[in-house]
């Protein structure tokens, strides 16, 4: 924090804090009720209704910032937003990863990767890893995935199935996002098992009959982003050591190479996970 506007006394200037991205309405009934920042039904979110991050400087309410301790370093902390927010909600939260559950991640890229390293954390008794990059799939080994798959020589929901002795996953997360990954996703569930949608896409969503998602108790569950609590965890756990992410940082730039870093990103250039720009 470089600098506190008037009425604010828990933060002052040097304080190390990472960032919930998100402005509350402040009018809604959530609002009005005094609920959480992340469940105001009309937020501006940074980036898209306010600018975002790539700048020297931001202007946020007291209330979406986070306190990082000086045994985490600012870059973690700045890729724990969204990065690993996001399927720390998807595993964790909204999919209620309970221990000893089995756990399929469709997709082990930026947000994925994350993903198995959560199941892992969470208690998961086995972790499949789909994607059809050689290398995220080795890197998904490495990190606790028991078996991982290349959908493009396998059928996802036959491999786990097999691994599973016919029962499949109870939780099953798509970090993709298109309808054909969801129905493998689906197909992959034993019965009672949950389904995250947690990529985004504009595909329409067609998971085949009604009876047979009905026979099987299966739900359909769905996230957007993360929570300020969740964001809260995560530095907890970096620092006490029970998380690390270190290996995720991919390149370190400086803002005027901004746009190479995109360039890194989406060209995968020597497979990266995350890229941090340093002021």
């Amino acid at each position: 924090i470089t600098k506190v506007g008037p009425g604010v006394d828990a933060w002052h200037e040097g304080d190390r804090v990472a960032i919930f991205p998100g402005k509350r309405c402040g009018v809604c009934s959530r609002c009005r009720n005094g609920d959480p920042i992340e469940r105001c039904m009309m937020p501006a979110n940074m980036g898209i209704e306010f600018d975002g991050g790539w700048a020297e400087y931001v202007a946020m309410p007291q209330e979406a910032l986070v306190r990082v301790p000086e045994s985490v370093p600012l870059e973690q902390a700045a890729i724990l937003c969204d990065a690993v927010g996001t399927p720390f909600n998807a595993v964790l939260d909204t999919g209620a990863l309970r221990p000893g559950e089995r756990v399929a991640v469709f997709g082990v890229g930026g947000l994925g990767t994350h993903g198995v390293m959560l199941a892992r954390l969470g208690g998961a008794s086995f972790v499949a890893a789909v994607d059809t990059s050689p290398a995220a799939r080795e890197r998904a080994k490495r990190l606790g995935a028991d078996i991982t798959i290349d959908p493009a020589v396998q059928k996802p929901s036959d491999a786990i199935k097999e691994a599973t002795a016919g029962e499949g996953v109870d939780l099953a997360i798509d970090f993709v996002g298109a309808n054909s990954v969801l129905k493998q996703a689906v197909a992959s569930l034993a019965i009672d098992g949950r389904a995250v949608i947690t990529g985004v896409s504009g595909d329409r969503i067609h998971l085949g009959p009604s009876a047979l998602f009905a026979v099987m108790r299966n739900k359909l569950l769905s996230v957007m982003g993360y929570q300020r609590a969740h964001l809260e965890t995560l530095v907890g756990l970096v620092a006490s050591g029970r998380l690390d992410v270190s290996g995720s940082i991919s390149a370190r730039l400086p803002f005027e190479q901004a746009e190479e870093g995109v360039a890194i990103l989406r060209e995968k250039r020597g497979d990266p996970i995350r890229v941090v720009l340093t002021p």
